[in-house]
């Protein structure tokens, strides 16, 4: 009630002095309310009074001395008592004190808030001054500025800033309120995407936590911590990824996905696949990183073995049946998935995708966007694919039973389909299949082939060094002299290119053709065990063994084969 008695008196201030029509006082209020401002940040920035002017008509009628704030110095700023977590929450800035008076500039003559709690988090009387709302605002972006600039991120020249483009739309329902304060969070917020796509991370964590706000990448695989800015910034920066990515600012309580396109230049552009979720003690946000340009490396890149390769393009060249691939979250699915799919986009083929999200836009392949609140689902978009003379169908991921049957179904009748699995292993992928309801001569006749992977980290060319207790490892592993003599077994060291010794990661494949003789067993439901053995039989390299060749090549260490084909 005392909050909307001294609004009250404001308005009517302003109808006295002619800056606001006595009609507009509810239009005004109820505009200031929706979009969470002062009445007088709302006048300035929908630019309906000159700010100057209204400070100084403000400043008379309630009896405020007024401040001009133009060729104020920040450094007379009283540090010791200065609070940012303040300056941002009140649009507030104490100025100087006298005894134990002190004096703090305000924008809104309402705003009694500010004094109160300065006034108990300092123990001094506060005294209100009126100044200017720009300069006021300007004033706190050099403070905050100057505090962002400081957070432990790697320098980038603002000339770089300067080349991003974010895609942003404006949402009627959701007016912007972003002032010039905002501006070291759009810097701070730029620098941390740059260093990322630099980093060459694959995920980026903003984590709030009760008195810390932590930043992570995910690069190579791993976590590792890039800053911790002030607690209290942390939903500055939340709410500057979440208007960048599209979504609802003021939704706080529900999990929210959205994207960011970031374009570096005229031909490069970069999407993030962002992810809110809501935690004890605010909104942490993922960012997955989907450069178009990892699908479009070519396959001789991704870490396949000349043998694996070939069974990979042999089974792209069919022109029905079934490709899986299969691998836990962030293993390169995707883009063993995307490869294949541009060696086969052609114009003679019409491709179609049914994706969970759509990660990477490929032109001339008809992508389609899951949406299950619509009801539009896997089962659904296959059954419109086969009605639109489809050659190649790529499914995101096989879910349930009724996915399953219509991809094979496809597989059977003409039409090539990729799709991907969660499985650990390649064997594994055609009992899963079994367990969900498939018939067992449909898999046998429908599947070709089957790719389970895993991403392991390169050793950094730069500092690698020998391993002499790796070779050791080799022969307990059962490897003779004659082959570890001609080779020389790596380890990771850590230098000023790398992270911890590793730079960068490489596919590590197990690759599973369909035989007859696997078909056979396949027909009669025989275990993982024995479609694994019979096809070892046939030279199959499983992710053990195809990880310890990459051992033997130097490409990668044996901690690290170890770490990631730990289950093999």
């Amino acid at each position: 009630m005392k909050d909307l008695h001294r609004k009250t008196s404001l308005l009517s201030a302003l109808v006295r002095n002619d800056l606001i029509e006595k009609e507009h006082i509810a239009e005004v209020f109820g505009n200031s309310q929706k979009q969470k401002m002062s009445i007088v940040d709302y006048l300035v920035t929908q630019k309906s009074v000159n700010s100057y002017a209204l400070a100084k008509v403000l400043s008379k009628s309630f009896g405020c001395p007024f401040f001009d704030l133009q060729h104020y110095s920040c450094d007379a700023i009283l540090t010791g008592i200065r609070d940012e977590k303040l300056l941002l929450k009140h649009d507030a800035l104490p100025l100087f004190s006298r005894g134990n008076v002190l004096y703090v500039a305000v924008s809104d003559p309402t705003n009694f808030d500010a004094l109160e709690e300065i006034q108990f988090n300092t123990g001094l009387t506060t005294e209100m001054v009126l100044t200017d709302s720009i300069q006021l605002k300007q004033i706190i972006n050099k403070i905050v500025e100057g505090e962002v600039n400081n957070l432990g991120i790697s320098e980038i020249d603002l000339d770089e800033l300067s080349d991003i483009d974010v895609a942003e739309e404006k949402v009627d329902e959701q007016p912007s309120n972003s002032t010039d304060s905002d501006a070291p969070i759009v810097i701070f917020v730029n620098k941390i995407l740059l260093e990322a796509i630099k980093k060459g991370a694959s995920d980026l964590h903003f984590e709030p936590y009760e008195d810390e706000f932590r930043i992570r990448f995910r690069v190579d695989g791993v976590l590792i911590e890039i800053t911790n800015p002030p607690a209290h910034l942390s939903q500055q920066i939340i709410s500057r990824l979440k208007v960048m990515s599209k979504l609802d600012i003021a939704e706080r309580r529900m999990p929210q996905d959205g994207r960011i396109k970031l374009k570096l230049s005229k031909k490069h552009s970069i999407d993030f696949r962002v992810s809110t979720l809501p935690t004890m003690w605010g909104e942490k946000v993922v960012m997955r990183i989907l450069d178009s340009s990892s699908a479009k490396l070519g396959i001789e890149v991704l870490g396949y073995e000349a043998q694996q390769q070939e069974l990979f393009l042999n089974a792209l060249n069919q022109s029905q049946g079934m490709i899986l691939v299969t691998g836990p979250t962030g293993s390169g699915k995707t883009v063993s998935l995307y490869t294949g799919l541009n060696i086969l986009n052609t114009v003679g083929r019409n491709i179609s995708t049914a994706e969970d999200p759509v990660e990477i836009n490929l032109k001339g392949v008809n992508q389609v966007q899951i949406n299950l609140k619509a009801g539009l689902d896997f089962s659904i978009a296959l059954k419109a694919f086969l009605r639109q003379d489809p050659d190649v169908i790529m499914v995101g991921e096989i879910r349930d039973l009724e996915t399953a049957e219509i991809s094979v179904k496809a597989a059977q009748t003409g039409h090539l389909v990729l799709s991907t699995l969660h499985t650990n292993s390649a064997a594994e992928t055609l009992t899963r299949l079994l367990n969900m309801g498939v018939a067992a001569y449909n898999i046998a006749s429908s599947v070709n082939l089957i790719i389970a992977q895993r991403l392991a980290r390169r050793l950094c060319e730069h500092c690698k060094i020998e391993d002499p207790l790796g070779k050791t490892s080799l022969r307990t592993l059962g490897y003779n002299e004659e082959r570890l003599s001609s080779v020389t077994v790596f380890g990771p060291k850590g230098c000023e290119h790398c992270n911890e010794g590793y730079k960068g990661r490489v596919g590590v494949y197990e690759v599973m053709n369909i035989s007859k003789s696997l078909a056979k067993i396949i027909n009669n439901e025989g275990t993982s065990l024995d479609i694994e053995k019979q096809a070892i039989q046939e030279g199959f390299k499983t992710l053990r063994q195809s990880g310890l060749m990459k051992v033997l090549q130097g490409v990668t260490s044996l901690q690290e084969i170890n770490r990631v084909t730990s289950s093999h």
